[in-house]
């Protein structure tokens, strides 16, 4: 046994519990042992009155002072000179020996004369059978691994002699041993001073052996071993001192041959390590990467100290630290065993009967819809062909020249992209892929309400009422039967959003989907922003105030690709001062219809979206009463209203919050007009929203239900009430296909003449003046590029736009001259600018006597022109076509460089989304130790 033994202790206090409690604590367990400490000198780093007033009464036989700023290396190095015996036993403020520590890690000492360090068994400060660190190693390539951390201590490990290092806190080093080695490296920061220190030790000859049976109790804030806390900044503070220390140590180990090759690799390695932390759901760490990548750039006046001291002390080869190093398979072993199956209970998703319930919704939607499966094109409504090629596709989603209006640059609608994206699945024929959406809109929001019962509860029963709620909903129904794409769309979204939304917070995997999810969402209907985006501060909210920050990060990113998306568009309608317009649907503008009066409130509020309750009035007759349709939904309302009374009560608070943000933005919906369409003024489709507050009124009735007591007959009683009486208010709608009162159609293929729709699909790039006669007299003009207004082409900086632009006069002027003034060079401005087609079209009320004398007077003018050749008579209007050379049309160099600027941007960060919502084995061996149910008690769970 050493003949004595010299404890330094460091204090700093800089924790989360005041430093003269632990001080305090740290001394009685030292004046209590069984071995005692022979001489103990204290330095405090910036200490405070009761630090020292701790200190003077501690019987140390010296104190030592510094700046606030010292590391625990070079506290320690403060002391050395002050070392009066055989060992050294480091300590700090934080470490609490058990009564026997010190005799147990002394006797390891004496009893081995190769041990140059005896190292504790750490256990939590609060709970002694939880192991801190027993023994560190390190792989092949450097990174660290602690053998016992975390684990339940059993005994398991007490067997264990040998390692190549261990924590630096609690380690009895001999004192020849710590003067030939140099102490600790202060360039480790914190991280892996234990691991370096053992490998040095046997570099030198010596050897670190463990003393199971000695406890030295850690809380974690102390000034030694890596940074404690559990909040966010903590994780980032442990991730940097972890990795440069790695890194510091991959270039003191390292052949001097290698260093400058290893120095060369540090920012290229940064690079590759960014984008495995994004694959492996740990992009707190990228932050940390760089910062440790750049320090141990410029650290080598401290790598060249490190290796110093090892070619001064060394005395074996490295290969004898071969044996104690962890291998791949070890590692792998490690990490599989910490996969922990915890209550995520069994999906059940084919025995509780989901699979069958989207096989129902299938076969009713074939049953539904059976037109559709013929047709190659989707129309009517708020729908319009989609481009032919990909490359079309996804030029009208980015930035440049719009595909309509005279000469309109600028941003797409988000919407845009997500059209493309739809168009992607069916790359050889792109419209066709809107015809499979709508074939399989039911079953896909079948399965949708499914997985986001899942969220809500366990009961198969209750999953099943949720799916089938969610595909009956009005409003979505209403947007199938109507053809609104942004309404289908938003539906089938939202439950993902909500099934992903919920966990972001405890996952990456998670929030890299709810991402994306919400960017589309927000994407179909920008009225929803304002709603989704309070439910994402409260969100951050409840994060900081019940998790203390743990999942910030998490929570903060789910806004961040909807932020880029968004911002070219905000940008620049803000710069036009019309920033309302940025709430405008997207797509091709549609008439709501109905005025926002009391009673079209209350149907919003049983969920409507439409004057037409369900289509019952469309079926019944008008003279047929239907105050009763609305009463159907009455008994889903009235089990939401009831939510509060139960157990979760955050969880039902927050699902009324969502019903009650998508009752008002329908509300607010339903009074407002952002579009127009030709001279018709197009108000807000409240169905989204409506979608919204479903989702909100679904979820807190499944609650309702969930928690009902103990009844499971009254359970099923009221599962089956519901879905009867909204399967009962679906009826119209389901069947308004086969009745011919739904506003789908076949096609069209194009919006323009298939003589133009030919030139467009041939690569041409030319427009077409499209000029519609109007009831009262007048003309609507606008300008088609291509060959068809598509709708991915489609624009809220045209649709949505408040006052006439220069761009709106010109377009006006170029069709009046063309179609009064026999003379001019009108025709020469049309195939300068690259318009190379007029079509004279019709309107709904084409009939009007005013629009029969404008469309006879305007064909007579366009017959007579030179420069103007007759097509012909289409199913689109009358065509023209400009007999002289057109000009192409093509984008200015700063048009191209911006769009190539927005684009890298915008895919880069839809890149990183989806680098995250990537799942990993470490992702999914994380997720089997969370519950599938989210805000439920451990009691609950069980």
């Amino acid at each position: 046994m050493p003949a004595r033994v010299h404890a330094l202790l460091v204090v700093r206090p800089d924790g989360r519990i005041p430093a003269d409690l632990h001080l305090r604590r740290t001394l009685t367990a030292l004046a209590a042992q069984s071995r005692p400490v022979d001489a103990l000198t204290l330095v405090l780093c910036g200490p405070a009155d009761a630090v020292r007033a701790a200190a003077a009464a501690s019987g140390a036989e010296g104190v030592i002072t510094a700046d606030r700023s010292t590391s625990y290396a070079q506290a320690l190095r403060l002391a050395t000179h002050r070392l009066d015996g055989d060992a050294v036993w480091l300590l700090a403020q934080d470490t609490v020996p058990a009564p026997e520590a010190l005799a147990r890690l002394a006797g390891a000492l004496e009893t081995a004369p190769s041990v140059a360090l005896a190292a504790p068994k750490l256990v939590r400060w609060d709970d002694h059978g939880q192991i801190a660190s027993l023994g560190v190693s390190m792989t092949r390539l450097g990174r660290t691994v602690g053998l016992a951390d975390g684990e339940l201590d059993q005994g398991q490990h007490d067997a264990t002699e040998d390692v190549l290092g261990a924590d630096v806190r609690g380690l009895l080093v001999r004192v020849a041993e710590w003067r030939a080695l140099g102490g600790i490296d202060p360039a480790l920061s914190g991280a892996d001073e234990g691991l370096d220190l053992g490998v040095r030790a046997r570099l030198a000859g010596g050897r670190v052996a463990l003393a199971p049976t000695a406890l030295v109790a850690v809380a974690g804030d102390g000034v030694a071993g890596p940074p404690g806390g559990e909040d966010f900044w903590a994780h980032v503070r442990r991730s940097y001192a972890s990795r440069t220390a790695q890194l510091h140590r991959r270039l003191v180990y390292a052949p001097a041959a290698a260093v400058p090759l290893h120095w060369l690799s540090l920012l290229p390695l940064a690079l590759w390590r960014t984008l495995g932390h994004l694959l492996g759901k740990q992009p707190d760490r990228i932050g940390s990467e760089w910062a440790a990548a750049v320090i141990a750039m410029i650290r080598l006046p401290s790598v060249a100290a490190a290796r110093g001291r090892i070619r001064r002390a060394r005395t074996a080869g490295w290969a004898q630290l071969a044996p104690l190093r962890v291998t791949t398979a070890q590692l792998r072993h490690r990490l599989d065993d910490d996969g922990d199956t915890g209550d995520h209970h069994d999906l059940r998703f084919f025995t509780g009967g989901g699979a069958w319930l989207v096989l129902a919704a299938l076969v009713l939607s074939a049953v539904a819809l059976p037109s559709l499966l013929a047709w190659p094109v989707l129309g009517g409504g708020a729908l319009a062909p989609l481009r032919s090629t990909l490359a079309q596709l996804w030029e009208d989603a980015a930035w440049g020249q719009r595909p309509l209006g005279w000469d309109l640059v600028g941003p797409a609608d988000p919407f845009s992209g997500l059209v493309a994206l739809v168009g992607s699945l069916s790359p050889w024929e792109p419209s066709r892929a809107v015809v499979v959406l709508w074939i399989l809109a039911l079953p896909l929001a079948t399965l949708g309400g499914w997985f986001a019962a899942t969220r809500v509860t366990r009961r198969s029963t209750l999953r099943a009422l949720g799916a089938v709620a969610w595909a009956l909903a009005p409003a979505f129904l209403a947007a199938l039967v109507d053809g609104r794409p942004t309404g289908v769309l938003v539906h089938l979204l939202l439950p993902w959003l909500f099934y992903t939304g919920v966990a972001a917070h405890r996952s990456w995997t998670s929030a890299g989907v709810a991402s994306l999810l919400l960017a589309a969402v927000i994407a179909c209907a920008p009225s929803l922003a304002p709603g989704l985006g309070v439910l994402w501060l409260i969100a951050v909210v409840l994060t900081v105030v019940l998790r203390g920050g743990r999942g910030l990060p998490h929570v903060v990113w789910l806004i961040v690709p909807t932020v880029v998306l968004f911002a070219p568009l905000v940008w620049h309608r803000l710069r036009a001062g019309d920033a309302g317009s940025l709430l405008a649907d997207p797509g091709v503008p549609l008439d709501t219809g109905g005025a926002a009066d009391v009673l079209r409130r209350l149907l919003l509020t049983a969920g409507f979206p439409t004057a037409d309750p369900g289509g019952w009035n469309a079926l019944l007759g008008d003279a047929a009463p239907v105050w009763w349709v609305p009463l159907l939904t009455v008994p889903l309302l009235v089990l939401a209203l009831l939510a509060p009374l139960t157990a979760r009560l955050t969880a039902s608070l927050t699902t009324l919050l969502v019903a009650a943000l998508g009752l008002a933005t329908a509300f607010a919906a339903v009074g407002v007009t952002l579009s127009a369409s030709g001279s018709d003024a197009v108000g807000l489709w409240p169905g989204a929203a409506l979608s919204l507050a479903w989702a909100g009124f679904l979820g807190a009735a499944l609650l309702t239900l969930d928690l009902l007591p103990g009844i499971r007959f009254a359970r099923l009683v009221a599962a089956a009430v519901i879905m009867v009486a909204l399967g009962a208010a679906a009826f119209p709608a389901l069947t308004a296909t086969v009745r011919g009162t739904a506003a789908l159609t076949n096609g069209p293929a194009s919006t323009l003449p298939a003589y133009v729709d030919a030139e467009g699909r041939g690569g041409t790039s030319n427009g077409t003046l499209v000029i519609v006669p109007q009831p009262d007299g007048g003309i609507a003009a606008s300008v088609v590029w291509g060959g068809s207004a598509t709708l991915g082409g489609q624009t809220t900086l045209l649709s949505a736009r408040t006052t006439a632009d220069a761009a709106d006069v010109t377009t006006a002027r170029m069709a009046a001259d063309l179609i009064t003034d026999a003379a001019g060079d009108v025709v020469d401005r049309l195939a300068d600018h690259g318009i190379a087609f007029v079509v004279l079209g019709t309107t709904a009320d084409g009939d009007a006597d005013g629009a029969r004398a404008m469309r006879l007077s305007a064909q007579t003018a366009l017959d007579k022109r030179s420069g103007v050749d007759i097509v012909g008579e289409t199913a689109k209007g009358t065509l023209w076509r400009l007999s002289g050379e057109v000009s192409a049309r093509s984008a200015s160099a700063e048009t191209v460089a911006t769009a190539r600027r927005v684009a890298a941007v915008q895919l880069g960060v839809v890149a990183v989304a989806l680098l995250l919502a990537l799942p990993t084995s470490a992702s999914r061996r994380e997720g089997r130790g969370l519950p599938r149910v989210v805000g439920t008690s451990r009691a609950e769970r069980r």
